[in-house]
């Protein structure tokens, strides 16, 4: 083997970019010429894999890679090489060449199976070493991961929905579904190098299958994970399915497969019929109201998780008004609220009646308030209850830091307990909960 480079990787936004920022590492390690670090100081190559989609995150991005180029002009540290992928990226390529002299190349979201050849030639390195495929590169990605029991699969990319606020078609171009097998296989090698828990995402991941088999089979991947074969059979969780798009069969498979987290992640954006479909979106509220009930009589106990916009182009005092007593009402077990941010060459850029800046944080608030109420009440209900809950880490005064099935990683609640037994990362303890904190649970494993 030839001798190794170090490398860093630095991935920003969404877990759509955390796999594509392990499958590019993957690739690189899978030469057998690349080995991963976690500091940038002691790295001869930095990728950012940024995040494009609004304003917020672009600026994130530009603040990171100047970061990081400080670390190329060091002359002490070893960074030969610098590179830009991502959405960011893909959406202002030339700009970033232009503002950015100190970054040697800028990869878009479909160029990532060439990462491998453009950090070889910037090198100067002969690469002749085979790369692995992609299910391949991420198993040999996963070991170097901080939590490697923790596995995302992207089941498809790109996006049809053209909602008027979104920038994602343009891109990350039309939905485009993984083929089954494809899936399985991945699944199989990450259940192999020890993930406990299977994350599927996409930017609809309820519309997984209808550009290729016709029809919707997210509930039959569902059934197919679950019945790989395993051990320590995975948790299954689902993320960023449209309300639109879940189907009976979706619903039936939460409900009956044991390994599915009986927890859905469904971006709403809104609650009223007219805004909805001024974003594009063909929701109604009567639909979402039924939705909700179906799901909370098949599944009992679900976890809904969602995302509400305000401040949405022509979002009225009384539409907020009613966005608020809907929430109320329907009291989501976990929320994220977002003001709309006017993206360049949306419709919704162009659209009239653009609420005020300071008016849309007021509305964020008022609703991150209200959710905050329920949420507390959700969690002091728990309390006293016996939970499973998986091990994610352990502070350094030995206390356990979990989740529970209700729980996605990095996004929601996380339970902070003691245990006589010792665990790792990946074991499922069964936890009394003792106590509701602001935020977070703790509790003893019984």
């Amino acid at each position: 083997m030839d001798s190794q480079y170090t490398i860093y990787l630095l991935t920003l936004g969404c877990d759509k970019n955390r796999i594509d920022g392990e499958v590019m590492l993957g690739r690189l390690i899978s030469t057998g010429v690349f080995a991963p670090v976690d500091e940038p100081e002691e790295a001869e190559v930095i990728i950012v894999n940024t995040c494009g989609f609004i304003k917020d995150a672009t600026q994130e991005s530009i603040n990171t890679i100047l970061e990081l180029a400080s670390h190329k002009a060091d002359l002490d540290a070893p960074c030969r090489a610098l590179i830009v992928t991502g959405c960011m990226a893909e959406r202002y390529r030339q700009e970033t060449k232009d503002a950015m002299p100190e970054v040697d190349a800028v990869l878009g979201v479909k160029d990532a199976d060439a990462i491998v050849q453009v950090v070889a030639e910037i090198l100067g390195h002969d690469m002749d070493t085979k790369v692995q495929d992609a299910n391949q590169s991420r198993a040999a990605a996963n070991p170097f991961l901080h939590n490697r029991h923790i596995a995302h699969i992207k089941i498809s990319d790109g996006c049809d929905n053209a909602c008027t606020y979104c920038t994602i078609p343009s891109i990350r171009g039309a939905y485009k579904s993984r083929p089954m097998e494809d899936i399985l296989e991945e699944a199989a090698l990450l259940i192999s190098a020890s993930a406990r828990e299977l994350v599927l995402v996409a930017q609809d991941t309820a519309l997984y299958g209808t550009d290729i088999y016709g029809q919707p089979k997210l509930h039959e991947l569902i059934r197919a994970i679950a019945s790989l074969p395993a051990t320590n059979p995975p948790w299954i969780r689902l993320m960023y399915a449209y309300p639109e798009h879940i189907t009976q069969e979706i619903i039936q498979a939460i409900a009956e497969v044991p390994t599915a987290c009986k927890y859905i992640d469904m971006p709403i954006q809104h609650s009223e019929t007219e805004v909805l479909h001024r974003m594009g979106r063909p929701g109604t509220r009567e639909g979402l109201t039924a939705l909700i009930a179906d799901l909370r009589r098949q599944i009992p106990g679900i976890a809904l998780r969602t995302t509400l916009m305000v401040g949405f182009p022509g979002e009225t005092v009384e539409n907020f008004r009613n966005l608020y007593e809907f929430a109320k009402e329907v009291r989501f077990d976990r929320l994220g609220v977002f003001p709309y941010s006017r993206e360049d060459g949306t419709p919704a850029a162009i659209m009239p009646r653009q609420v005020k800046p300071e008016v849309k944080d007021t509305r964020r608030e008022r609703l991150m308030g209200l959710q905050q109420k329920i949420h507390m009440e959700k969690q002091r209900a728990k309390v006293g209850q016996l939970l499973p809950v998986m091990v994610d880490d352990q502070t350094e005064s030995g206390v356990y830091v979990g989740r529970t099935m209700h729980d996605a990683y990095e996004v929601d609640a996380v339970v902070y307990f003691a245990s006589t037994a010792p665990l790792q990362p990946g074991d499922i303890a069964q936890v009394e909960i003792t106590n509701a904190a602001d935020y977070d649970l703790q509790g003893v494993a019984r």
